[in-house]
């Protein structure tokens, strides 16, 4: 007997091609969106939530593995714990919804999901990454990566990222002065980038 796979209603498969062209995330952050949609498929949850996001991010975002300050292995034993969502303590979360009020869906947050009245995302899930754009605007930024993401996962202390980031012994309240000094780092990289692209030109001249 072949495994029951939930099917995709036709709102949620276009709502999952909207947000994966979404001009406000990064090719890269689209690919951690798409691929926590896939994981949530895959073990037949019914909705994308932050967990679902946290283990993309961890498992394809560089930017994001250097925020944890225990490194390689705080990493994998945050990856060993969402891997055993579907046998462990994930299977409570399968009768509810993530919802803790704290990072409240709005207009905005249905965009960027891209599905009618957020189906198929966790109210949590759609307002980060609703809050991760404005957080990447309020840097100047068209664009907002997985830094961004992960910065509004954890402003909502009852999210189920931040759970697992508890049980991996991270401590979520050092996490955004973390986030702001990889944000001071890139800049830093981008300023010298340019110098040296302004010299190269000078020289040239």
């Amino acid at each position: 007997m072949q495994p029951r796979i939930p099917r995709q209603s036709t709102t949620e498969r276009d709502g999952a091609n909207r947000v994966d062209n979404d001009a406000r995330l990064t090719p890269e952050l689209a690919a951690v969106v798409a691929g926590a949609r896939r994981r949530a498929l895959r073990d037949g949850d019914r909705q994308i939530d932050t967990a679902h996001l946290l283990h993309s991010l961890l498992e394809s975002d560089p930017e994001v593995r250097v925020v944890f300050e225990g490194g390689d292995p705080q990493v994998a034993r945050l990856l060993g714990y969402l891997v055993q969502r579907s046998i462990g303590y994930g299977l409570r979360w399968q009768s509810s919804v993530e919802d803790s009020g704290a990072l409240p869906v709005l207009p905005g947050a249905v965009r960027t999901a891209g599905v009618a009245g957020a189906e198929g995302w966790s109210p949590v899930a759609a307002g980060a990454l609703e809050e991760a754009c404005e957080r990447a605007g309020r840097r100047g930024d068209a664009r907002a990566r997985g830094v961004d993401l992960l910065a509004a996962i954890v402003r909502d202390p009852q999210s189920r990222a931040v759970e697992v980031l508890g049980r991996g012994g991270v401590d979520v309240g050092e996490l955004p002065a973390r986030l702001r000094m990889v944000e001071l780092r890139q800049v830093g990289l981008m300023a010298a980038g340019c110098e040296e692209c302004a010299g190269g030109v000078e020289g040239g001249g």
